[in-house]
Parts: structure tokens; C-alpha cells; sequence
């Protein structure tokens, strides 16, 4: 049990309880015996009168609107951007940090953009807008891999391609998948239902997720790049995406290719990767081994690295395969290791 007493534990309150990563953080809290104590969960006005349990215990479902931010030290707010730009200031003023886990305050000066295992150091003190933004989901096991080959070997380039999961869109996302897929199964030629994803995501992949921007990229190859350099402190790290939805239920993969200014030893490479905390090097021991989003799914806390092959035409590049849960590495557990990390400096 994480419901406690003790005046240093933070009251808390999960904004988007209801969702998908609410749904998740609430199960990570118990997981990891998250310390708290009080909890309030928060959505919309069509969630309130739900009831939801934490450690056993149930919770009525609080209406956003309206509610009192002042009877809460940290805020998790995981209901999308607008929700966030428009109540996260209102609960900064009332004395909560607020944790976010949407793209609004990803690059403001103000908000620090933290991965715990790659720029903790930000967390030493409290953030001049009062928000910590919580990284793309897809930036999230790019950067916990590249920090230490940058340190190593230096970056000069990363082309990345991403595979991402219907789960990226939350519940809905999910729903429309396994829908569309069975109408598809029924009838070859009706594609199913295409809301959450155009065009239908069944027996399929769509090379667009968000909105495209001028330059001909989306939004989400875009925070890609803008996130990497911000985590890392590289302003001007040359990162590159295409970013495509695959019809996959959960965990993202991504082949990424890095080019390093120095040659680069993949011996070396693949134990400085296994050595990382929580990162698990699939063909360390067994040549071209590989995860998939399928046999990731009994080590869900861990970044899944295979298929590492320096170039032999190019010793300074190297490409490799990695998968990581997206809704747990990719915004729920990053969100709740930074409350940790929090907690164990006293920012709090």
C-alpha cells in the first residue's frame, strides 16, 4: 500500500485518469509503490461519476473544470495539449508542479524537457513555469540510447524511421484498430473505420502521424528532432525522421541509423548499450537477434536494442533496431520516474 502519512509524500492528482496513460499510471504508482498521500482523479465532465481504484481503494472521477489545484503538490496531466495549455497554468498558480505529458510546453525555455536516465540534473530545482514536460514517445528510447554514443563516439547525423502502435492514439486508437481489422477480416474490400487514423490502419501503414508542417515533415518528425536536441543539450545534432503508423496494438520500433565523427567498434557498442540501465541488447549473445513489439512485452520497463551492425563500408555509422512500450517508457513511466527523481532531490 502507497497511501501514507507521511507529511513528505506528495498529494497527487492524475489529469486524464480515464485515458490510456491515466489508465497506466495508475497501474505503474502501484507497481513501483509510488508514495502519496492523497490522490484525486481527474478528467472531463463525461467521465465524472466513474470510479476508479488505486491500491485497492476507490476514487470518484473529479470533473477538471473547476477543480481545486491548491489541495495538490504534483499534477500529471496526460489529456492532450489544448487540456494542458489552457488548465496546467491554472494549477502552477494554485502551487502544484505539474508533470506533463503532452507536446505544449516541450519547447518552452521555461519548462525543462527531462528523460531521468539521460538529464536529471535539470530536476535539482524547481522550473521557472512550474511544468516538466515529459518527451515524445518515440524521443524518449532514442535519446536514453544516444546520449552515452555521443559522449563515446560523438554524433554527426541519426535517420531514424519509426513504426509506431495504434495505442499512440490512446483507447479510441486502439478500438479503431481491432475494428477496422475485423471488418477487413470479413470483407477484404472494406477497409473498417478511418477516425483515428486516415487512411484505415487495417492490414496497413501510413507514413503521416499529425499535422504537416511547410517544410513537407509532420509535427511529429518535427518534435523528433527539436526534443533530441533540447534533452541532450546538442543544438545543433543533425537528427532526421520519417515517422509511420504500423497496425500494431502497442510498443513502438525504430531503425535508426547513427553516424558518428569517430569509427565506432561494435563489441564496444554493444556492451556500452547493455550496460545502460533498463536497456536490454538482444544480440549481445545471439548474432542478429531481435525484439519485436510482441516479445517485448514481458520486460514493458525496459528499451529493446537488436540487429546492431556497424557499416563495413562506413565504421563510423552504424544502424540498430530498438522497440520500447510507448505508453509506459514513452509517457507513464517516464512521467513517474521523474516524480521520483523529484522526490529523491527534495524539489518537491
Amino acid at each position: 500500500m502507497t497511501l501514507v502519512t507521511d507529511p513528505t509524500a506528495p498529494r497527487i492528482a492524475l489529469v486524464g485518469a480515464t485515458g490510456l496513460v491515466g489508465n497506466t499510471l495508475i497501474q505503474l504508482i502501484e507497481e513501483r509503490g509510488f508514495r502519496y498521500r492523497d490522490v484525486h482523479l481527474v478528467a472531463s465532465a463525461r467521465s465524472v461519476g466513474r470510479e476508479l481504484t488505486v491500491d485497492g481503494r476507490p476514487y470518484p472521477v473529479q470533473n477538471l473544470e473547476g477543480f481545486d489545484f491548491s489541495q495538490v503538490d504534483l499534477a500529471f496531466f496526460s489529456a492532450g495539449a489544448s487540456v494542458s495549455a489552457k488548465y496546467a497554468p491554472h494549477a502552477v498558480a494554485q502551487g502544484a508542479l505539474v508533470i506533463d505529458n503532452t507536446s505544449h510546453f516541450r519547447m518552452d525555455p521555461d519548462s525543462p524537457l527531462v528523460v531521468p536516465q539521460v538529464n536529471a540534473h535539470e530536476l535539482d530545482r524547481r522550473p521557472v513555469s512550474g511544468v516538466i514536460a515529459n518527451p515524445n514517445c518515440s524521443t524518449i528510447p532514442l535519446v536514453r540510447l544516444l546520449q552515452p554514443v555521443e559522449a563515446r563516439w560523438g554524433i554527426r547525423q541519426a535517420v531514424v524511421s519509426t513504426y509506431q502502435a495504434a495505442s499512440g492514439r490512446g483507447h479510441s486508437g486502439v478500438a479503431e484498430l481491432r475494428e477496422a481489422t475485423a471488418a477487413s477480416l470479413a470483407d477484404p474490400a472494406d477497409p473498417g473505420p478511418a477516425e483515428e487514423f486516415t487512411p484505415s490502419l487495417s492490414f496497413n501503414v501510413v507514413p503521416f502521424i499529425d499535422r504537416l508542417l511547410e517544410s513537407g515533415f509532420t509535427f511529429e518528425e518535427q518534435k523528433m528532432l527539436q526534443e533530441s536536441r533540447k534533452i541532450l543539450g546538442l543544438p545543433h545534432l543533425d537528427v532526421t525522421t520519417t515517422c509511420v503508423r504500423v497496425p500494431v496494438v502497442n510498443s513502438h520500433s525504430e531503425a535508426a541509423w547513427i553516424e558518428c565523427h569517430n569509427p565506432v567498434d561494435r563489441a564496444e557498442l554493444v556492451a556500452l548499450l547493455a550496460a545502460l540501465p533498463e536497456v536490454t541488447v538482444h544480440d549481445q549473445d545471439t548474432p542478429g537477434a531481435f525484439p519485436t513489439p510482441r516479445t517485448v512485452a514481458d520486460r514493458p520497463d525496459h528499451v529493446h536494442v537488436g540487429r546492431v551492425r556497424v557499416a563495413e563500408h562506413n565504421p563510423r555509422g552504424f544502424w540498430l533496431w530498438l522497440v520500447a512500450d510507448n505508453i509506459r517508457i514513452g509517457a507513464a513511466l517516464n512521467a513517474i520516474q521523474i516524480a521520483e527523481a523529484l522526490l529523491e532531490r527534495g524539489t518537491l
